[in-house]
């Protein structure tokens, strides 16, 4: 009798040969993933025009690759809810996440949730990361981290530019080398870790990559400062009256029990032409260091099967308002540069529609051809990757604390606040958001259409000590009781 175990062996070889070589060919096929943050970066980039001077070559051939969403929202203006809502797909009104604390993972509502790094790691992606890409500990989501290269350092010994106030409200030209800055040190980690990717994957990549400039202190190299002249800086546009037709609630929201500098005292100590100049080296900065991991990128042999995607956090004020730094639902508050640059979609294209932060998670998740959670809150946008004027009835909406809200549509802001106030921009013929049409009465079958936005559910502010925190409590007392 013949035995049939050597046999059974060469089938099993042949099966364990053929399952190798199809999850290679797997990985071949599914496409990695290039996630980059810039902290606190609004539309002051070159593709967006949002001052005249910003010089962002990178951020500019990244979009030139890709779709630019010029018309994208953060679901908060603040880091740590801002980021919470990207990587977990829920909106700050659902998870009580509204300020910089508490952790996303001490949320209730979040605590059984994928990340959107743990979501691909479980579909067979290897996931690392270096820099900031959450607000805390981006250990814990990466199957391989860098470390935060020094976060928001170095500083020196006496601030530079505002003697007093929190110590990372500083602005100014330090260190002297690249080389000494944490997103240099990001930038070396991704570049390094792009040359060492083989031509032929075990598994498909997902990368996340997180600068820290421009947030504050708005440090970098002087050569950088020196591409801005501050003999030449061109101020923002403001308007002496602008906060005329605001509500007493909105204004104490957004200015009282605040850390940032105000604009009273920019303009005083004659720090306001300097500020922008340091923002706008620190957006310089920053773009260099992405320049050289698209570079990286670009060199290696997974250019063509590689998903890049560029976002921030939230926006950022340099005065308009008579505001400094985050935390309104204003314009300059939520807008934030989007970039999509994915396998097989036309280059070059910008899309006006409302995108949100929000929607990042479902995107990436189509591009990859990974199974859609439908109990996410965001919207794929590979609709607008296909036709960036597509019809899209989605909104973009951001809030600012339990009841503050701001629904951006292509046209439109409104924002409905606690107190009940409102306000109401037509972006077609107030781009500055100066004219608050909210009282007007021929405003009134748009206002009505909008608030229908505004969310009925809404959780309740999870405890914590924030900045956030003490400016919604500082509010309170223009809410009727």
């Amino acid at each position: 009798m013949i035995s049939c175990y050597p046999f059974q062996r060469l089938l099993a070889l042949f099966a364990m040969l053929f399952l190798t070589t199809s999850f290679v060919l797997a990985a071949e096929k599914q496409p990695n993933v290039l996630l980059i943050s810039i902290d606190d970066l609004n539309d002051w980039t070159g593709v967006q025009g949002g001052h005249p001077q910003a010089q962002t070559p990178n951020i500019d051939r990244l979009a030139a690759r890709g779709t630019l969403f010029n018309n994208a929202h953060c679901q908060s203006p603040v880091c740590n809810p801002s980021r919470s809502s990207l990587m977990t797909g829920r909106h700050p009104h659902s998870s009580g996440v509204y300020f910089l604390s508490p952790d996303l993972q001490q949320a209730p509502a979040l605590q059984d949730l994928d990340t959107l790094p743990e979501r691909f790691a479980k579909h067979g992606y290897q996931t690392l990361a270096v820099g900031k890409l959450f607000h805390t500990r981006d250990q814990r989501f990466f199957q391989t981290y860098g470390g935060n290269m020094g976060g928001f350092g170095p500083r020196p010994k006496k601030k530079i530019s505002q003697p007093h106030g929190h110590p990372l409200w500083d602005w100014g030209a330090f260190p002297d080398l690249d080389e000494d800055m944490p997103d240099d040190k990001i930038a070396s980690w991704a570049v390094e870790q792009l040359n060492a990717m083989p031509k032929d994957l075990e598994k498909p990549f997902f990368m996340g990559v997180g600068f820290y400039r421009p947030h504050v202190p708005m440090f970098a190299p002087k050569k950088w400062f020196d591409k801005f002249p501050q003999d030449q800086i061109q101020l923002p546009l403001v308007k002496e009256n602008d906060r005329d037709d605001l509500s007493p609630y909105a204004i104490a929201l957004t200015n009282e029990k605040h850390v940032s500098p105000t604009h009273q005292w920019m303009t005083s100590a004659g720090q306001w032409q300097h500020a922008v100049q340091s923002y706008l080296a620190s957006v310089a900065f920053a773009d260099h260091c992405l320049g050289r991991v698209l570079d990286a990128l670009d060199a290696s042999e997974h250019k063509d099967n590689t998903i890049v995607v560029l976002f921030s956090d939230h926006g950022f004020h340099l005065g308009e308002k008579q505001r400094w730094a985050k935390r309104t639902i204003w314009e300059n508050g939520t807008r934030v540069p989007v970039i999509v640059a994915a396998p097989g979609f036309r280059a070059g294209q910008i899309s006006p529609k409302p995108a949100q932060l929000l929607d990042l998670f479902p995107t990436l998740l189509d591009l990859a051809n990974l199974p859609r959670d439908h109990s996410q809150e965001g919207h794929s946008l590979v609709p607008l990757l296909n036709n960036p004027a597509a019809d899209w009835p989605h909104i973009a909406l951001s809030s600012f604390g339990k009841g503050n809200f701001a629904v951006r549509s292509q046209r439109y802001r409104y924002i409905q606040y606690l107190d009940g106030s409102e306000e109401l921009y037509d972006h077609q013929v107030d781009p500055h958001e100066w004219n608050n049409l909210a009282k007007d009465a021929n405003a009134l079958a748009i206002l009505e259409a909008y608030r229908k936005h505004i969310p009925e559910k809404q959780a309740d502010v999870l405890p914590g000590k924030s900045t956030g925190h003490n400016a919604y409590s500082a509010a309170q007392r223009f809410v009727k009781q």
